[in-house]
């Protein structure tokens, strides 16, 4: 990969040093097919690779769940991700209610120059695709929909939607295979340019065909088992 990695997605502020670097190769290994849904995180397995205390991993998996990319069960331990089809259909039939009201919202109220920086960000989803990053794409990918929600000026607005596009992105990544479906770019440059053009309908239009395309996308793979230090080439 040509990229400098950036960082990844969600709000690991919070977190540093070895905590930060084993959020960003769990997220990254998702995004990059390495950790499927239904992965075991084993915890006494992450502290040897990242020579952390328990604690120190739990918190790294709390955020991860906070984010939805991970699911925690009682007795049972950490998981990567893994919404049932039933899940899917629920979270994509809410992200076309949510974000049709962002999209309205961004009409409304906002002047075309609040777009610049949308707009760059498009840029730089397609400059990850084409260079072979596939975790910097995708991760561009979902953050669009956040930023776009941060537009809006409603802050619950955006923090339901943070975790449904975060769900939802893993949901799609881990079904996807590299190389295939490079139209996010594509889709989020149309929507901005209707919304720059003054064209809700169409912008509306926009917004949930592309939504429509990756509800579509999200059938469920079978689970797989994975060597959890070889996924976070930790060996």
């Amino acid at each position: 990969m040509s990229m400098t990695k950036q960082k990844t997605s969600g709000n690991p502020d919070a977190l540093a040093g070895d905590e930060s670097r084993m959020y960003a190769d769990i997220f990254d290994a998702v995004m990059e097919h390495r950790l499927p849904p239904k992965t075991k995180l084993t915890e006494q397995v992450l502290c040897e690779i990242y020579q952390l205390a328990r604690h120190n991993v739990r918190k790294v998996l709390a955020q991860l769940a906070h984010e939805g990319l991970v699911d925690l069960e009682p007795n049972r331990g950490a998981f990567i991700a893994s919404p049932s089809e039933q899940e899917a259909k629920d979270m994509f039939e809410l992200r076309q209610t949510l974000e049709r009201l962002v999209v309205q919202k961004v009409a409304d109220d906002k002047p075309v120059t609040e777009l610049t920086r949308l707009k760059d960000m498009v840029q730089k989803e397609r400059t990850a695709w084409q260079a072979g990053d596939r975790a910097t794409w995708i991760r561009l990918s979902a953050d669009f929909h956040v930023e776009l929600a941060q537009l809006a000026g409603n802050p619950l607005l955006t923090d339901m939607l943070r975790r449904l596009v975060s769900r939802t992105t893993l949901l799609i990544a881990s079904i996807d295979a590299p190389g295939r479906n490079a139209c996010s770019f594509d889709d989020h440059a149309g929507i901005l340019a209707k919304l720059e053009a003054g064209d809700k309908s169409g912008a509306l239009k926009c917004m949930a065909t592309h939504l429509d395309s990756c509800a579509h996308r999200s059938l469920m793979p079978e689970a797989q088992r994975f060597d959890l230090r070889g996924a976070l080439n930790r060996r």
